[in-house]
């Protein structure tokens, strides 16, 4: 039951993904949440973030980012990375992310998600049969909603832990 909010991975941050290995698996798209996940709650752009969408085009990724949030918030942020967005992607529809792969001219075998939401962004991934990258939240300051969320999350990564230390059998 628990398992369909399980991310294929589970990261401290972003930025320290190896990218590299993940286009030697065949990856070539990439789907980015921002709020959380690249920079904090609203912050725009920084020379971290802009380094890393250089970074990744460089090595041949092509990147989406794909939003809850209204355009206003997402453009600038899209426009400091030179990347491609999409605003209310009404995550965890399949739709946002199905449109996403269209813009990158990807496929479900070789585009993956990152994002810092379980019920949002993984689960739309998982929906979506993406490749899902949990990074933890950068910032714990957040609108009300989502600390919500944060505790029904707490819930599920931690039978999601219980599960990642079984011994394969």
């Amino acid at each position: 039951m628990l398992e369909r909010f399980f991310p294929d991975e589970y990261v401290d941050s972003a930025y320290g993904i190896p990218f590299e290995e993940l286009y030697r698996k065949g990856y070539r798209g990439i789907i980015f949440d921002v709020d959380n996940t690249l920079v904090p709650h609203g912050a725009p752009a920084d020379a971290r973030s802009i380094g890393l969408f250089e970074r990744l085009r460089a090595m041949g990724f092509s990147t989406c980012i794909l939003s809850n949030n209204k355009e206003p918030r997402v453009a600038p942020f899209a426009g400091q990375v030179k990347s491609p967005y999409i605003f209310k992607g009404g995550k965890p529809s399949v739709k946002g992310y199905e449109r996403a792969m269209e813009v990158m001219g990807t496929g479900r075998e070789n585009t993956l998600f990152i994002g810092d939401q379980l019920f949002t962004d993984v689960w739309g991934a998982r929906r979506t049969g993406l490749y899902s990258i949990l990074t933890k939240p950068m910032d714990p300051h957040e609108e009300i909603q989502i600390v919500f969320k944060r505790y029904l999350e707490a819930v599920v990564l931690r039978a999601y832990k219980k599960q990642r230390q079984k011994p394969d059998v």
